[in-house]
């Protein structure tokens, strides 16, 4: 049911309520065009899930999980329970690409899914700009619902429109205000967001906080910024009643309070459906909140057939392609963010043995979802490797490589949340240690290639890909000898995989990760 939009002038006293009234909000985030179920195990099913220093987000069981068909099952369970005038439904972004039917459509896909579903507000992501600018503005107009960033400017103005939403749930006014990630043009292709400023989140909510309060009974932020600048801007701006948040993959469930303001997130990859219980008093002031991350298990929820029939026929002219096995791999191979990565070991291994490249490089990300033993198919690789950025071949010297991953210190570890980018850098073919409790500049030592020490004079073959050398996360690749290769990183692994047939989780440990030690 879709949700009038309540009048925005306040000029005449509020009424008190005649009692208590509790609404619900109901949340996703980082969904990274994940539309169908995927199996999951103990251990790092979903990227980041596995991270050291994190709080626990694993999975216990071993089963099938996620699938917009299971989605709308839970949330439709819900609304029948509260009744679906009491319920908002709202996204926080990461949304609609990084899966190969997203991609095929463009993100289109998973507009008509969350169309279908009724999702009545969204956050932009970073990654909800993959496809450009002009993409986005058609996916903002097929939307039936309104995605926003107050901190995303385009000609100086909140991106789309007015950034806020005021929705009247059980007699309760909720104002909903988006918030982008503030360093979304070091995350993917500049050329993508050419045209765009994206500022400081907690200071655009500073100006906005005012108007939001005076409008409405709850103030509710719809933020992209992840879990660090969330507790950030909880700490320092009185004023939110609750963070619905996203970006850093985290599953805060039940919700956890930092000064009067509550904050929650429901893990990635549409596994997880998050739900906040919101009661006030005659008051209208805050009283209690609760809150639960449902995990989507397909043998505990009854699917919407609906939306399985509506999943089908998007699929179904997609299926040869995602079906499609490219190998078979012997055990699981994971994808991790802040820590050495399995998958993207892997992929370096493909890249050096395709070029012959001393040493590979691939950035950090966050998204994706783990190789399980047995037929590995075009989808799941898709999930890890969308994007078909070019294979990139150079050579630089030994003290342009430490250089790189001194960069990488400063992207974990930057001083100031706001100015965290990106994950650790991926490597193969050289081995360091990153000691995050050293001073900048003495943070990279033990460095090895092919088992000699490295020599800052020595020039080095190096093979990364195009985002790299274009700046994505903040690196720099000088050096000689460029090529930018007509083959995709993508391609090159699928063909990698087809040639090995078999595959395994190599082997790591070349990168010895010390991390800070809270003071």
């Amino acid at each position: 049911m879709r949700l009038m939009l309540a009048a925005l002038a306040v000029a005449l006293p509020v009424p008190a309520m005649a009692q208590s009234q509790t609404i619900t909000i109901l949340h996703t985030n980082d969904i990274h065009g994940r539309h169908t179920p995927f199996h999951v195990a103990p251990g790092d099913a979903t990227a980041q899930t596995g991270d050291p220093g994190r709080s626990p987000s694993g999975f216990e069981r071993s089963a099938n999980i996620g699938g917009f068909a299971y989605l709308a099952g839970k949330v439709n369970e819900i609304r029948r329970r509260e009744g679906s005038g009491n319920v908002l439904l709202v996204d926080a972004g990461d949304t609609f690409s990084d899966d190969l039917v997203a991609n095929a459509t463009r993100g289109e896909a998973m507009i008509r899914l969350m169309n279908a579903l009724g999702y009545q507000f969204m956050a932009l992501g970073n990654h909800d700009f993959d496809y450009g600018l002009a993409r986005t503005r058609e996916l903002a107009r097929i939307a039936q619902f309104p995605m926003r960033g107050a901190n995303t400017l385009d000609a100086g103005k909140p991106i789309f429109g007015q950034p806020w939403k005021l929705f009247k749930l059980n007699g309760v006014r909720v104002a909903v205000l988006a918030l982008s990630y503030h360093n979304t043009d070091e995350t993917g292709s500049k050329e993508n967001v050419r045209g765009l400023e994206f500022t400081n989140g907690i200071e655009t909510t500073r100006r906005y906080l005012p108007r939001l309060r005076k409008a409405a009974d709850i103030v509710v932020l719809l933020s992209h910024q992840g879990t660090a600048v969330d507790r950030k801007l909880a700490r320092e701006l009185p004023g939110v009643d609750l963070i619905v948040g996203g970006h850093s993959h985290d599953r805060i469930a039940p919700p956890e309070k930092i000064g009067d303001t509550w904050i929650v997130q429901a893990l990635s990859d549409a596994a997880s459906l998050g739900e906040v219980r919101l009661t006030l008093g005659k008051d209208r002031k805050l009283q209690s909140v609760e809150g639960a991350a449902h995990a989507l298990w397909n043998d505990r929820i009854e699917p919407d057939s609906a939306m399985a029939r509506l999943v089908a026929d998007i699929d179904a002219s997609h299926l040869p392609k995602m079906d499609e096995v490219l190998a078979t791999s012997v055990d699981r191979i994971g994808r991790q963010y802040k820590s050495e990565s399995p998958f993207d070991v892997l992929v370096g291994d493909l890249m050096r043995e395709r070029t012959g490249a001393q040493i590979a490089f691939m950035p950090g990300v966050g998204y994706g979802v783990s190789i399980e033993p047995g037929p590995v198919t075009r989808e799941r690789l898709y999930t890890l490797v969308p994007h078909p950025t070019k294979l990139v071949t150079l050579e630089m010297t030994g003290a342009d490589v430490l250089k790189v991953l001194e960069q990488s210190a400063t992207n974990l570890e930057p001083g100031d949340d706001l100015d965290r980018v990106g994950g650790l850098l991926q490597s193969s073919g050289i081995a360091w240690t990153l000691n995050l409790n050293q001073p900048a500049g003495r943070r990279v030592s033990d460095v090895t290639v092919g088992g000699m020490r490295l020599d800052p004079a020595r020039w080095y073959s190096i093979a990364t890909n195009a985002g790299m050398t274009g700046g994505l996360h903040r690196y720099a690749f000088p050096g000689r000898n460029r090529k930018t290769h007509e083959i995709s990183v993508t391609q090159l692994v699928e063909e990698g995989l087809v040639r090995r047939g078999t595959i395994a989780s190599p082997s790591i440990g070349n990168i010895r990760l010390v991390p800070l030690v809270a003071k």
